[in-house]
């Protein structure tokens, strides 16, 4: 009964993704329904009922931790938490519209924390499947919703979750790519235009956290980017995990090199040097579950727009264009997490650098979209407008991306947003300050309006 149970949360949590992923109207997304349905119908004639907790992050049944079932039902977990659901009661007369339509609740974002989970699922009809608190819940009761995930313990899980799918592929282990894709989305909607938010969770003694942040980073910037351009999901989606692997052959081969003490030998640089043919190799391994795409970015994102990259080419050439958006978040993502250390970067100053290798470094027309994208002044930097008022930058203005929307944020009587695009608008922004130095007193700010 037990590796049934646990067959049915698997298959479940693979709903939860293929619905996330695909859409719930999709024909793949009600095969894993039917997938689903069919294992809970190999339990539930047994049972009065099925009761499945949370207990310390993980799904349990009858004091049984499902441990090792963490990866796969972590997604199912996800929104679980989300939701404020700490036990859910499966009832024998489940049907398979119920299940579909509890898990479409699951990961529908406009119902959230405001009405009750239960009563939710009253209103749709589902009335096999109760969810809710422990401390009242029964299959008649109803229950409070709990908060949502405080903000910073989320940044920490997603950051953590990219460095776990790397080190599976760096252990040669296997990837399940329905979780993949499913993680990759997340990180997209969840941070998308505000990575202001990841940046400030790094310090300088969290040197590990800061390697798998950059990896996340150029992941989130290429799908954000790409979807502005009007790229198609799924190809937004291949490259963003493109992004999560583009420097893979770096962290291979930082463990064995990059970590040693003593001197290194010309043939340890030049393993430094040629780390996206690494990249590639080890990725080639994994083309049945991720495609091909991965590989190849992993092995262009250095080759520059003139080619004079590396690994050194001795034949004529054209990369991907994926390869080289990805070059361009590495470059400008490298350049912003710069700003956490001693030097500062501030956005103009990263402008006007990556604009000078426009032609050489980076595809000239995808450099301009780029920026007519982000802006200038990124959403989330903190500004001192020309009449020392204090705002953050809500959205980029494709018209000047040198004057975009922001909200003041200081002084509180002067609270509004403003289109510096405006010509009624006399204000222009004089500098950014540097979220951890003097911007640092106005995060606090920022953070109460998300």
């Amino acid at each position: 009964m037990l590796e049934k149970i646990k067959n049915a949360l698997a298959n479940m949590s693979s709903a939860v993704q293929a619905g996330k992923i695909y859409s719930t109207e999709h024909p793949s997304y009600k095969d894993f329904i039917l997938r689903a349905y069919k294992s809970f119908c190999e339990v539930l004639p047994h049972k009065k009922e099925l009761i499945i907790g949370i207990v310390e992050e993980e799904l349990a049944w009858e004091g049984e931790i499902f441990f090792s079932l963490s990866e796969k039902l972590r997604a199912l977990l996800f929104y679980l938490q989300e939701k404020g659901i700490e036990r859910i009661i499966f009832l024998p007369d489940l049907k398979e519209d119920e299940l579909d339509r509890f898990i479409s609740f699951l990961i529908d974002k406009e119902k959230s924390g405001s009405v009750k989970a239960q009563e939710h699922l009253n209103g749709l009809g589902v009335r096999n499947i109760r969810a809710g608190k422990i401390r009242v819940l029964s299959a008649q009761s109803e229950v409070a919703e709990e908060p949502k995930l405080p903000k910073k313990k989320k940044k920490e899980k997603t950051i953590h979750s990219v460095s776990q799918v790397i080190e599976r592929v760096l252990n040669e282990e296997d990837l399940d790519y329905l979780e993949l894709k499913f993680n990759v989305l997340n990180y997209m909607e969840d941070y998308m235009g505000r990575r202001e938010e990841l940046i400030d969770l790094v310090s300088v003694k969290q040197k590990d956290l800061s390697t798998y942040l950059h990896l996340l980073n150029v992941s989130i910037l290429s799908m954000y980017v790409t979807s502005k351009l009007g790229y198609s999901k799924d190809d937004v989606l291949d490259l963003g995990i493109s992004g999560v692997f583009h420097d893979i052959g770096k962290l291979a081969i930082s463990r064995r090199i990059l970590q040693k003490k003593s001197k290194l030998e010309e043939k340890e640089f030049f393993k430094i040097k040629h780390h996206p043919t690494a990249g590639a190799e080890i990725l080639v391994n994994y083309v049945d579950t991720i495609g091909h795409l991965p590989v190849i970015v992993a092995y262009e994102h250095h080759l520059r727009y003139d080619l004079r990259g590396y690994p050194p080419l001795t034949y004529p050439y054209t990369p991907h264009l994926a390869s080289f958006i990805v070059s361009i978040c590495d470059v400008y993502d490298a350049l912003t997490l710069r700003r956490s250390y001693k030097k500062d970067f501030p956005p103009k100053k990263i402008y006007n650098i990556m604009m000078d290798g426009k032609g050489a470094l980076f595809h000239p027309h995808l450099i301009e979209d780029f920026f007519r994208v982000m802006g200038v002044w990124p959403v989330g930097t903190i500004v001192s407008l020309s009449d020392r008022s204090i705002a953050v930058v809500k959205s980029a203005n494709n018209q000047d991306i040198f004057r975009p929307t922001v909200e003041v944020i200081h002084p509180e009587k002067k609270r509004k947003v403003i289109d510096l695009t405006n010509k009624k608008n006399k204000l222009t922004i004089k500098k950014s300050l540097n979220p951890f130095k003097e911007g640092k007193k106005y995060l606090e700010r920022m953070r109460n309006d998300t």
